[in-house]
C-alpha cells in the first residue's frame, strides 16, 4: 500500500529539504500560447536540489500524439539519467501551481512507483513564502536503479474508451474547458474535431484549484463532483486534450476519496482527431 500523501505543503519540503531519499522534480510544461519555456525558466530558478522532469521528452516518440506514456525500458531509463531510484520519495512541482506536475504523478504511479507526491501550490507559492532558490543546470544525484512496475489500471487506451461507450462501466470526466467540451471552442491541433466523448462528464480542471494556484480541500472536492453528478464511489476515467489536465482531476478525485480512478492517455487529441471516434457537442 501506498502510504505517502498525494499533496505535501510547501512547509513540509522546506522542512525536509535536502534529506536523504527526497527528490524534488520540477514537472513544469505549458501550452504553447503561454509563451513559457518550462526548461529555460528551471535553468533560471528552481527549488535546491531539484531536477528538470520534462514531460514531453519522456514520452513514446513512435506516436503522433502529444507526450504518451514511453516504454518501460524507456521510462526507467529517463529517471536514472534524472537520478531517480526506487527507494526515492519524488516532490513534483511546476511553475503554474498545480498544473502539469500531477501528470508525472501519474506517470511516476502508472510505472509502479508510488512513493510520490505534488507540491500543493507549486513554486509560485514557494516563492510568496521566501524560500530559497538556485540557478543553473542539475546536478542529478546516483540513482542506483529504477525498476518499472507498469499498473495498467491506471492507464485507458483507445479500444478501452470506445468499448466503454456500449457498457457504461466507467464514468469518463473531460477536464477541459465547457466551451471546449461542448464544441464551441476550436481545438488548438489541427486535425482534432470540436466535441468531446458521448456519455462523459464535463469538469473543468480550473474549478478545482483556488485562485492562489493550491487545491481545494476534500470536503469542497467532494461537493463539486456531487454537484457535477460524478459518483466517487464508482469506477471513473479521467480525460483532457492531451492528458496532462486530466491528471489534475484525477489526484482531486483521489483527494476526494475515490479509489477506482484511470487516465485516458491519449485523451481529446487522440479521440477527436479520429474518424472512427464518434462525438457529441451540446451540453449533457
Amino acid at each position: 500500500m501506498n502510504d505517502v500523501r498525494p499533496l505535501v505543503s510547501t512547509e513540509w519540503l522546506a522542512g525536509h529539504l535536502g534529506e536523504s531519499g527526497v527528490r524534488v522534480a520540477d514537472a513544469s510544461w505549458y501550452l504553447p500560447e503561454a509563451k513559457r519555456d518550462a526548461l529555460a525558466e528551471f535553468d533560471q530558478r528552481h527549488i535546491p536540489g531539484a531536477v528538470f522532469f520534462d514531460i514531453d521528452a519522456i514520452s513514446d516518440h513512435a506516436t503522433d500524439l502529444p507526450h504518451m506514456l514511453p516504454s518501460p525500458a524507456e521510462f526507467a531509463a529517463a529517471m536514472r539519467y534524472i537520478g531517480i531510484g526506487d527507494a526515492d520519495l519524488v516532490v513534483f512541482y511546476d511553475g503554474a501551481g498545480i498544473y502539469s506536475a500531477p501528470r508525472a504523478l501519474w506517470m511516476m504511479r502508472a510505472m509502479g512507483h508510488d512513493r510520490a507526491t505534488v507540491l500543493d501550490g507549486g513554486l509560485p507559492k514557494w516563492l510568496r513564502e521566501g524560500n530559497p532558490t538556485e540557478f543553473g543546470a542539475a546536478i542529478a544525484a546516483d540513482a542506483g536503479h529504477f525498476t518499472p512496475r507498469v499498473r495498467p489500471e491506471l492507464v485507458r487506451g483507445f479500444t478501452q474508451i470506445q468499448t466503454n461507450l456500449d457498457r457504461k462501466t466507467e464514468q469518463i470526466i473531460d477536464a477541459r474547458s465547457p466551451g471546449r467540451f461542448r464544441g464551441e471552442e476550436p481545438e488548438p491541433r489541427a486535425g482534432v474535431r470540436p466535441g468531446h466523448i458521448p456519455g462523459s462528464v464535463n469538469m473543468h480542471y480550473a474549478r478545482l484549484v483556488k485562485p492562489d494556484g493550491t487545491m481545494r480541500d476534500a470536503e469542497e472536492l467532494r461537493k463539486l463532483f456531487t454537484d457535477q453528478g460524478i459518483a466517487i464511489d464508482q469506477p471513473l476515467v479521467t480525460s483532457c486534450g492531451s492528458g496532462i489536465t486530466a491528471a489534475i482531476v484525477a489526484l482531486a478525485l483521489e483527494i476526494a476519496g475515490a479509489k477506482q480512478v484511470g487516465l485516458y492517455d491519449g485523451s481529446w487529441s487522440e479521440w477527436g482527431g479520429r474518424k472512427d471516434a464518434p462525438v457529441a457537442t451540446g451540453a449533457v
